[in-house]
């Protein structure tokens, strides 16, 4: 069987070796025909420059028509007032004298009457993007004599997210300081309100 196995996987083999060795044979003696010589690409590295004719001259322009310039426009005659003939009339009565008072720079002394901390800039607080209805904070803080508020504290809020933006707004106000015997002094316990006020879509107030 297993004879029979080889011979039959033996003689296919062979034939087709031998067929291809044939092939092979009839190819090396076909007659050789040479390949045409492809055309050479010369290049000139340096050329030799070409004369490039110089530009034609220009016509000269024609020459411009002398224009004879037109007479100016007529002068209308315009009517001169006349001098007034009639003389200067006079004020009746003198000037009456001025007396310049008498001011003791001594004596002299500018007042300022006495007055509480008053505001005099107010920066708006920025909305905080998580509110998502109007609140107010109360505010206590103190001024000092250069008018700008110092030690600034939240009360109460209605909502935890406005102290921030309360506290830094009202850090950046401006006072007119307290005034005391015509001093400007450092004023404690300054309340103050701020109010938060957030729209809808269409325009509406959102409460607290």
């Amino acid at each position: 069987m297993l004879i029979k196995r080889w011979m039959l996987s033996t003689v296919p083999a062979a034939a087709i070796t031998v067929g291809i060795g044939l092939f092979m044979v009839g190819m090396i003696h076909t007659e050789f025909t040479p390949q045409d010589k492809a055309e050479s690409l010369m290049l000139e590295i340096n050329p030799v420059p070409i004369d490039i004719p110089a530009p034609r001259e220009r016509e000269k322009p024609q020459e411009v028509k002398r224009v004879e310039t037109p007479p100016p426009p007529p002068r209308i005659e315009q009517a001169q007032a006349e001098q007034p003939q009639e003389d200067l009339t006079e004020l009746g009565g003198a000037v009456p004298d001025f007396v310049m008072p008498k001011i003791d720079q001594e004596a002299f002394v500018i007042t300022v009457s006495d007055r509480d901390a008053v505001p005099a800039v107010r920066i708006a607080p920025i909305m905080p993007p998580r509110a998502e209805k109007s609140g107010h904070c109360n505010v206590r803080f103190n001024v000092s004599a250069e008018g700008a508020p110092y030690d600034v504290q939240a009360t109460y809020c209605t909502q935890s997210l406005f102290e921030r933006a309360t506290i830094k707004s009202v850090a950046r106000w401006k006072f007119a300081p307290k005034i005391v015997n015509g001093r400007a002094v450092a004023m404690t316990g300054v309340e103050n309100k701020v109010s938060y006020r957030l729209s809808d879509e269409r325009g509406n107030l959102i409460p607290e």
